[in-house]
């Protein structure tokens, strides 16, 4: 790749302060929790329209959310590099089209050094709780030190894909062995000559399962249901490929073109098209009939819920490392951990001497386990606890100014997350722009506006390959809480719309309505 960019794991000598407040907080426009990329996408936008009122709160010693921490064996990405990349800062110098977590943090290190964001982020500023002051219309933001920052925005970035998900199973911490999740791998541990136990059949799973099957004496696999698989179509960028791409820019945009067209295709087989659904589903089991021989083996790994209601992965190695003989695919549930292995409730004990989690994260938590509460003092835990509903992704009524990147309803069965954010992060940035203008202190986007667009949503998510099975797409509500159910183009086209007329207008210290808000123009309600 190109180069390298900033050093993303250390503080900066040199950081951005804000203004110090009556208060003696430090102020800022506008106050981004997380550098992931959803936080960087945010920042970055800002940084572009010539804004430099914001800093990033970031609780890790480094930048880069998900590809920081997950650096197990095997961790790529499964949408291609050209795609999963931002439109405007394009990278000529990936090394091959699903580029692995090393070159997609130094792409992120690139980032953040391009866009001057390294002295904006204060690192180790854990953000534990945020209250909207309707008097001056800003935030408040405490954070795990006790310290109080305060800004005008509240841009929460922290992922849906950021907290580790471990099973409540009877002994786990009794296992005398290493255990750990694949979020947070030991690489200290040798897996040479152990055996292995694994639990979990998901994203990341079956990515690091073929590895562990090449260092392990015997692997046991623990699969609660099976995978849809497609071959994953990877090929090496060689260096005259990265040439071309750089010499003709146009090349390295038709490529992303592409797999952006395919992913349009795939999401309609989301969406329920019966003949695109026929042909991805027989690409499957073509991919499994070649990649597994053995046919009670295939049976096993065959899926018997509908394809696309859980995430379908790619993978080229996956079958092939499953079907060696030193491999055994279990299907029993998981009833115990034991201090040497785990016993499945038909009593079958299998020994370990290394225990894997590949279970997941806690998708639907999105910025719950933070404090925050709104202009009338109510938490948005409580708001959210039947699932979580956001105009756009973006704006929660009642929630003055609050703005979210990768909100509800924005995760994507097929595509880049990249594009979604770069489209928030643009929407966000317009929406304080036409509130300056409007010399606006708040705004607070109207409860019919967010309704209209939420059962406009679920409308389409109950006609969709998600509903009817279990998965982490959905509440404990049943309610499909994180996916968006349409294409890219479809969000492009809705977030290009940025009116004050989705929002009442507040103004800090004015008498407020029977709402609880202070209405700035009387004509919004």
């Amino acid at each position: 790749m190109s180069g390298a960019g900033a050093d993303v794991t250390k503080d900066a000598g040199s950081r951005v302060t804000g203004v110090r407040g009556s208060s003696g907080a430090e102020a800022y426009g506008f106050a981004i929790i997380g550098a992931g990329l959803g936080g960087l996408a945010a920042a970055m936008e800002l940084a572009r329209s010539g804004r430099t009122d914001f800093v990033i709160l970031e609780r890790a010693a480094g930048a880069g959310g998900v590809w920081r921490d997950n650096t197990y064996p095997g961790a790529a990405c499964d949408v291609p590099s050209p795609y999963y990349s931002f439109s405007y800062a394009p990278e000529p110098g990936w090394p091959r089209r699903y580029s692995r977590q090393p070159d997609i943090f130094a792409y992120i290190r690139r980032l953040v050094g391009e866009y001057g964001l390294l002295p904006r982020i204060r690192f180790g500023a854990e953000v534990t709780a945020a209250r909207f002051d309707a008097q001056s219309a800003r935030w408040d933001i405490t954070l795990g030190d006790g310290e109080v920052v305060r800004a005008r925005f509240l841009v929460p970035a922290v992922g849906q894909l950021s907290t580790p998900a471990l099973p409540r199973i009877p002994g786990i911490d009794s296992f005398s062995g290493s255990a750990f999740h694949s979020a947070r791998w030991r690489h200290d541990v040798d897996l040479t000559g152990k055996r292995v136990a694994v639990i979990g059949t998901g994203a990341s799973a079956v990515q690091f399962i073929p590895h562990v099957q090449a260092a392990a004496t015997h692997l046991t696999v623990f699969q609660r249901s099976a995978p849809y698989l497609l071959p994953r179509l990877d090929r090496v960028y060689s260096a005259r490929h990265r040439r071309l791409f750089r010499a003709v820019p146009a090349t390295l945009a038709a490529e992303r073109l592409f797999w952006w067209c395919f992913a349009e295709l795939w999401t309609l087989q989301m969406k329920g098209n019966r003949v695109v659904s026929a042909a991805f589903r027989a690409w499957s089991a073509l991919h499994r009939w070649r990649g597994v021989r053995d046919a009670g083996l295939r049976e096993v790994l065959t899926p018997d819920y509908p394809m696309g209601c859980k995430r379908v992965l790619f993978s080229s190695d996956y079958y092939p490392a499953v079907s060696q003989p030193d491999v055994t695919v279990e299907t029993d549930a998981v009833a115990e951990v034991t201090s040497d292995g785990i016993t499945t409730a038909s009593g079958t004990r299998h020994r370990a001497d290394v225990l894997i989690f590949g279970t997941g994260f806690r998708a639907q938590e999105f910025c719950t386990a933070l404090d925050i509460r709104g202009a009338g003092g109510e938490a948005l835990a409580e708001r959210w606890a039947d699932g979580a509903r956001a105009y756009l992704g973006i704006a929660v009524p009642g929630f003055p100014n609050l703005l979210m990147m990768y909100g509800p309803n924005t995760n994507l069965g097929s595509g880049s997350i990249l594009f979604m954010l770069e489209r928030q992060a643009v929407y966000i940035r317009r929406l304080a722009e036409l509130a300056d203008a409007a010399g606006a202190d708040a705004v607070d986007v109207r409860a019919d506006v967010d309704d209209r667009f939420d059962a406009d949503v679920q409308r389409q998510l109950a006609h969709s390959a998600w509903t009817g099975c279990d998965s982490w797409y959905v509440a404990a509500s049943g309610r499909i809480s994180s996916n968006w159910p349409d294409t890219v183009s479809a969000y492009r086209r809705i977030t290009s719309r940025v009116s004050l007329d989705d929002y009442v207008l507040l103004k800090a210290g004015q008498p407020r309505n029977a709402s609880g808000r202070s209405r700035l123009d009387s004509r919004i309600i």
